[in-house]
């Protein structure tokens, strides 16, 4: 979009150097070939330019006459080269997501704990879905043009056309007001670039990003990644455990892909006042919603599979709940 704009307002720019060098060179060559002052100089050049067909001032010698019809000429051309450009841009569209990116800014620019998605490859389409599955607003940056006419179709996604790796993209994405940001690019350099910049923009930002070479991880953590995905190596032992251990894995895809199964996370300090410093005995989780905490992870850092009862919820803790939907949505109801 932004180049594409540009590219409108350059031919723009063009269009108004020519009028005015049309503009100053009818000035001068009637002062010069006919002897008007300025006055009469710029009101003849302005009705023959605007082809008003209103008379000169004065009759005009064989060479003003040479003058005029050269000065005709540049007009009309000028004139058709400025509808040619105002029509192509309306007619192909541009207009038209012109004014829509605008809007689409003044959205962004309303967001705030919002997620940034750059690149909308194969990773960037799932982590928009896993996004939008869980009601977590997400601003999609991309700038292939296949990607761009897909996201276009997606109505209710926020997407911004450019490069992820420059500042101002960046910034018009709402970097600053963001919780976290998804680097999806299949390139490991330019991924390195969007979490530079990322980090130099928004130091307490969140930032997850792919990587296709071992090499990649750890320039992508020195850059400022606080996560670094490798989707090829998963995909690997994905497949190697489906050989190895399949019936567990399938069950942990059917855990984390059915739609109606939710694995949450909640933050301890997050828990109405009444729950805060209780174990996880005394919360009755799974008699009040039927949701089971499998996992917690202490302050430090430390994760603990099945907590024991007994388990006191720190402010700076986390639970992870296993449950249906509603199960989930009932314990959210029920803890806040």
């Amino acid at each position: 979009m932004h180049k594409r704009h540009f590219h409108f307002l350059r031919k723009l720019r063009i269009a108004l150097v020519m009028c005015l060098g049309a503009l100053f060179a009818g000035i001068a060559g009637f002062m010069l070939i006919e002897g008007y002052d300025f006055t009469e100089a710029f009101y003849t050049t302005i009705i023959i330019l605007s082809t008003v067909g209103l008379g000169v001032v004065h009759q005009l010698s064989d060479a003003g006459r040479w003058f005029v019809s050269g000065l005709i000429v540049i007009s009309i051309g000028i004139f058709a080269y400025g509808i040619s450009m105002l029509t192509t841009y309306i007619m192909e569209g541009e207009l038209q997501r012109y004014l829509k990116y605008r809007k689409v800014l003044k959205m962004i620019d309303k967001l705030n704990n919002h997620v940034i998605v750059c690149g909308y490859g194969r990773n960037g389409k799932q982590a928009c879905e896993q996004l939008r599955s869980h009601n977590q607003q997400f601003v999609v940056i991309e700038n292939g043009e296949k990607a761009i006419a897909e996201l276009r179709e997606q109505e209710e996604f926020l997407f911004i056309e450019g490069d992820a790796t420059r500042d101002e993209i960046l910034l018009e994405s709402g970097i600053k007001k963001a919780k976290a940001l998804i680097a999806t690019l299949p390139n490991d350099a330019a991924n390195v670039f969007v979490v530079l910049t990322a980090r130099e923009l928004q130091p307490n930002l969140k930032i997850i990003s792919r990587a296709s070479e071992d090499s990649s991880e750890g320039k992508l953590k020195r850059a400022g990644a606080n996560n670094v995905i490798m989707p090829d190596k998963i995909g690997g032992t994905h497949m190697a455990t489906l050989v190895t251990r399949p019936d567990v894995l399938e069950f942990i895809d059917h855990i984390t892909g059915k739609i109606n199964i939710r694995l949450e996370e909640i933050h301890c300090s997050k828990l109405a006042e009444q729950y805060k410093g209780k174990t996880i005995r005394e919360l009755e989780i799974r008699n009040k919603t039927g949701a089971n905490i499998i996992g917690y992870k202490t302050g430090a850092g430390e994760y603990i599979i099945n907590p024991e009862p007994d388990t006191v919820m720190n402010p700076e803790a986390k639970l992870f709940v296993l449950g249906t939907r509603e199960q989930v949505t009932k314990l959210m109801a029920v803890l806040s």
